[in-house]
C-alpha cells in the first residue's frame, strides 16, 4: 500500500539554480531601513544568499534526508510522502508529526534517532516511538488536488487513514505545531477513539480573546495586546496567503531570491537564534519548496483555512503542550485548560516557532515526559 521514496534532484536543475542565483537582482538598499521594522534586512539576507550560493550543499543534504526509510502512498487520488523510522522496542508507540508553514518535514528529522531508540525510564520499563512525518498535503514531496478543500481539517482525514489504514495502527499519538497544531486538533476531534494523545506547541491564533473585554485575567489581557500588535506589525503575509495565493506565485516560483526571502524573514522573526536553528536548517527548507514548486500550494492552506474549516471545539483527548520562550503568540496557560484535556505543560526556555528544529533534544526530553502521564 505505499512504495518506497528517494529525493533525487537533477544536475540540470541544480545548475540553473546556481545560475539564478548569482545573477540575482537585488532592489536598491539607499532607501532601506536600517533594521527588519519594513521587511528583510538586507545585510543579514546577503549573508543567507552568499552562504546559499558559496558553501550550501544540496546533494549532501540530499543524502541525509535519504538516510531515513521515505515512502509515498496514494490516498483517494492525492500522493502523501512520510518517513516511516520504527523504534527498537517491540511495542514501540506510532507517533505522527505534523509540520507547518514555511518549514516542511525536515522540522522533525532531528528528533528522529533520539526518538526511535530505546530509552529506560525510571520505573525500569523500556519505550520508543515509530516515528511518523508526512510532508503536509500541497508541501514538499506530497501532492495535491483542486477537487476538493485541503485544509487543516481534510488533511487530517488523510492523517487518518494514513496511521489507521495504510500503516494499520490502530491507536496513536498527534504531535504539532503551526499549520501542524490545526491538524492534530482536527485529528482529535474527529477521531477521539483512535489517538491516545496529543502534543502542541502552539494552539493556533485565539479568536475569542482577539476582542478586548473588561473581564479578561492579566494573562489573557497580555495575549490580547501581543496579537493585537502583532497582527498589526507582522501578519500581512496571512492576508496575501489567505486572498491572492495564486498572484503572490508566479513571484516565488520563479525567483529562488523571492523564495528566500518569503521564507528567511519568518525564521528570522519567529526563531530563536541562540538556539540550534542554522543556515543550513532554513536553506534546506527553501530547498524543499524550490525542487518541488510547492510555495504556491503551501500558501493557498491559508485560504482554505480562512473559508473551509468548521469549528474544532473543546479538545477531549488527554493534551500536552509546550511552549517555546521565542515562540510568537505564547497562549494563555489559563485558557489551555478550559479547552483541551491538558494533563502536561511546560515553558521550554531555548527555542522559538520551529521548535523540534531548535531545540531536538529538549523536545524530545518534554515530549516523553507528556508519554509517561499516559500510561500507555
Amino acid at each position: 500500500m505505499y512504495r518506497d521514496f528517494t529525493i533525487s534532484v537533477c544536475d540540470k536543475e541544480l545548475s540553473e539554480l546556481t545560475t539564478k542565483l548569482a545573477s540575482a537582482k537585488f532592489p536598491w538598499e539607499n532607501h532601506f531601513g536600517k533594521n527588519w521594522d519594513l521587511g528583510i534586512h538586507s545585510p543579514d539576507f546577503g549573508g543567507l544568499i552568499n552562504y546559499w550560493l558559496n558553501e550550501y550543499d544540496w546533494k549532501k543534504h540530499e543524502s541525509q534526508l535519504n538516510q531515513f526509510h521515505q515512502y509515498m502512498t496514494t490516498i483517494d487520488g492525492i500522493d502523501i510522502h512520510f518517513i516511516l523510522e520504527k523504534g527498537e522496542t517491540p511495542n514501540s508507540i506510532p507517533v505522527i508529526f505534523s509540520h507547518g508553514w514555511p518549514d516542511s518535514f525536515v522540522r522533525y528529522t532531528k528528533i528522529i534517532r533520539s526518538l526511535t531508540q530505546k530509552r529506560i525510564l525510571a520505573n525500569g520499563s523500556e519505550i520508543s516511538f515509530d516515528v511518523i512525518i508526512p510532508s503536509v498535503i500541497g508541501f514538499g514531496f506530497s501532492g495535491y488536488s483542486n477537487v476538493f478543500s485541503i485544509n487543516n481539517e481534510s488533511i487530517a482525514d488523510f492523517w487518518f487513514k494514513l496511521m489507521a489504514r495504510v500503516l494499520g495502527y490502530k491507536r496513536f499519538i498527534a504531535a504539532g505545531g503551526d499549520v501542524g497544531s490545526g491538524i492534530t486538533r482536527y485529528l482529535a476531534k474527529n477521531y477521539p477513539e483512535y489517538l491516545s494523545g496529543i502534543y502542541l506547541n502552539d494552539v493556533g491564533l485565539i479568536r475569542d480573546l482577539m476582542v478586548y473585554r473588561d473581564n479578561f485575567t492579566d494573562e489573557e489581557k497580555l495575549y490580547y495586546e501581543t496579537v493585537s500588535k502583532w497582527i498589526k506589525e507582522e501578519a500581512g503575509y496571512m492576508s496575501i496567503q489567505s486572498t491572492k495565493p495564486q498572484t503572490l506565485a508566479f513571484a516565488l516560483s520563479d525567483s529562488p531570491i523571492g523564495l528566500a526571502a518569503w521564507i528567511f524573514e519568518k525564521f528570522y522573526s519567529w526563531g530563536d537564534w541562540q538556539s540550534c536553528l542554522s543556515y543550513e536548517d532554513i536553506i534546506t527548507n527553501i530547498m524543499i519548496y524550490r525542487v518541488t514548486n510547492t510555495i504556491y500550494t503551501s500558501c493557498r492552506i491559508y485560504h482554505e483555512n480562512s473559508n473551509h474549516l468548521t469549528p474544532v471545539g473543546d479538545i477531549k483527548v488527554p493534551t500536552g503542550v509546550s511552549l517555546f520562550s521565542k515562540d510568537i503568540n505564547l497562549p494563555p496557560k489559563s485558557w489551555i485548560e478550559k479547552h483541551f484535556n491538558l494533563i502536561h505543560f511546560s515553558r521550554i526556555e531555548s527555542g522559538g516557532h520551529f521548535t523540534a528544529m531548535e531545540n531536538p533534544s529538549a523536545y524530545c526530553e518534554d515530549f516523553v515526559k507528556f508519554i509517561q502521564l499516559l500510561k500507555l
